[in-house]
């Protein structure tokens, strides 16, 4: 099962869905990177030499942990994205 459609799935649930709203955008950041990678076909591991980081850094952004704008952004180049925040 895809991240998104367990987010669909789960949102059913009332109390889950409060708490999602609470952290919401840590979780999307989390869901982005990840998938970023996946679609790179690479391991944790192989991101975090490529950004110079360390595995347990993507780990932790893939869990929703903070992270830092710059921390952030030297991942994403290294995956040859760009960050682009918006407010909405």
């Amino acid at each position: 099962m895809k991240i998104n459609d367990l987010i669909v799935e789960k949102k059913q649930d009332v109390e889950w869905a409060n708490g999602y709203e609470n952290i919401r955008d840590k979780f999307e950041t989390a869901i982005v990177l990840y998938n970023a990678r996946i679609e790179a076909g690479l391991t944790q591991s192989e991101l975090a030499d490529l950004a110079g980081t360390s595995q347990k850094t993507v780990a932790n952004i893939e869990k929703g942990d903070n992270v830092t704008i710059d921390k952030f952004t030297e991942i994403a180049n290294a995956l040859g994205k760009r960050v682009k925040i918006t407010l909405a």
